[in-house]
């Protein structure tokens, strides 16, 4: 079986998306997370307040929406912030070699003498580092600062926060949507709770793969996390009912 251009254009297309879906899965896995507890906890704390289901309806999405902007707000600016500190030391830096090429210089040798090099080697490699603007620049970032540049964008940032926090927060409330237009038989809370708790496994999953760390110990951190967020909202609920109403 032969693959034309066609596939292998199909084949580098798959695997560019799956690429830049592996660079923002941090923020949808703690955007998701977000959503999904702080929903949960609102829908918890209404139903220990024995609200009614219009009201908890109303809660729910009023936290998802202005929650959820605001998140995704605070992650945009905190990555703008980000690049445009780093923007800020390049251009330092850059007027540093400009300026006083001799002190740069100095600092190049002794940040690779402190790697090891020595005699020629040494001179060697700084002759190569100082001899590009660059180069020399992106060094000094990297090994003096400790400065590396943010490939993502901030509006994507963002973005994909915001979407994280309404699909995966919308999993606490589905079962309520579903009740308001047409009522269910089981207790509402319950189905509510234990579909909520697949959407922390879920999460759970992500969070393992963005951390690589081990798959039962994400899996348990979230559910046990978001499920004793619900529990405190739900006694904090029910406390406030008993004693203003």
């Amino acid at each position: 079986m032969s693959y034309t251009m066609h596939d292998e254009n199909k084949i580098h297309q798959k695997s560019d998306w799956i690429g830049r879906f592996e660079t923002y899965l941090g923020e949808f896995v703690y955007g998701g997370i977000d959503g999904c507890v702080t929903t949960f906890a609102v829908v918890a704390g209404a139903v220990g307040a024995d609200l009614d289901s219009k009201i908890i309806l109303i809660l729910g999405f009023a936290n998802l929406l202005a929650d959820g902007f605001a998140m995704s707000v605070g992650a945009f600016l905190s990555s703008k912030a980000e690049h445009d500190q780093y923007k800020k030391h390049k251009a330092i830096e850059y007027w540093e070699v400009e300026h006083i090429p001799e002190a740069e210089t100095e600092e190049i040798r002794e940040i690779f003498r402190n790697k090891g090099f020595k005699g020629e080697l040494l001179e060697a490699v700084v002759k190569v580092i100082t001899a590009d603007k660059d180069l020399w620049v992106d060094v000094m970032m990297k090994e003096e600062l400790g400065m590396l540049e943010e490939v993502k964008s901030p509006l994507k940032v963002g973005l994909v926060t915001y979407i994280a926090f309404i699909s995966i927060g919308l999993i606490p409330l589905s079962i309520y949507v579903w009740d308001y237009f047409d009522p269910l038989p089981y207790p509402v809370f319950l189905l509510t709770t234990m579909l909520t708790g697949l959407g922390f496994i879920l999460i759970g999953l992500l969070k393992a793969l963005i951390n690589q760390s081990p798959l039962w110990r994400s899996l348990f951190e979230t559910l046990f996390l978001g499920m004793c967020a619900a529990a405190v909202s739900y006694i904090v609920g029910d406390l406030i009912e008993k004693i203003i109403l």
